[in-house]
């Protein structure tokens, strides 16, 4: 893991000439290559494109929330009394870019159910691809919590950032960003405009086409979810 984020560093610095603080990492877990190639294919459908993703979210996760903090507690086993870690502070808030990022959520909200979940609603304009915001809801406290972000696809990085600038009018502890595939461009954007969000994805892909995507990709995921293409 370490080697790749080197190397994403590196390639990074190539394409944009600038080095920012905040880290990619790519989760290459063999697992997790052959579930993302198999979404990749574009004969996989809905059905199983929902459950891979749901599946590739639980590695993303635990790359994820990799630094969250812990407390002690005193606790006693069927054996002796112990002090062990538990998780601190307020429940972590998870916030997903609709639509596509409820793909993702489902998967997530599986490992820490008790999350506390914000929905951030936008789409992309068509002619100026910028993120046009429609909808937003948060949980209460959010200054007392951390935040990972999720969402398939970063592409042009346009709506992480927009979704980003929204969740830090309410200061919360940290934000993550965590995505299956991402665009160099996307992230050299994303890291332009919020060098303090650190990334965690499963592929760095080569390149963004004349429309906006992501090549080679996997096509819209929002319509591969939901079986909208």
């Amino acid at each position: 893991m370490q080697k790749l984020r080197l190397f994403i560093a590196v390639i990074l610095l190539g394409f944009t000439g600038v080095c920012f603080s905040s880290e990619v990492t790519v989760v290459s877990h063999p697992l997790v290559q052959h579930k993302l190639t198999i979404m990749r294919q574009k004969e996989t459908g809905p059905l199983e494109f929902r459950r891979l993703l749901r599946e590739i979210s639980a590695f993303l996760l635990y790359e994820s929330t990799r630094n969250l903090s812990v407390e002690p507690i005193s606790i006693e086993t069927p054996v002796s009394p112990c002090t062990m870690p538990t998780l601190s502070g307020k429940k972590l808030c998870l916030a997903s870019i609709l639509r596509a990022g409820n793909g993702l959520l489902e998967g997530v909200l599986e490992l820490v159910p008790a999350a506390k979940v914000a929905h951030l609603g936008f789409y992309r304009d068509p002619q100026t691809l910028k993120a046009v915001q429609y909808y937003a809801k948060m949980p209460t406290e959010m200054e007392n919590r951390d935040v990972l972000i999720v969402d398939p696809m970063l592409a042009t990085g346009n709506t992480a950032i927009a979704a980003i600038s929204l969740l830090k009018e309410s200061s919360p502890l940290s934000i993550r960003f965590m995505c299956l595939v991402a665009a160099p461009e996307g992230i050299k954007n994303l890291q332009k405009a919020h060098p303090d969000v650190d990334i965690i994805t499963a592929a760095v892909d080569s390149h963004l086409n004349e429309k906006g995507y992501i090549v080679p990709g996997l096509g819209d995921a929002g319509d591969r979810i939901y079986g909208t293409r």
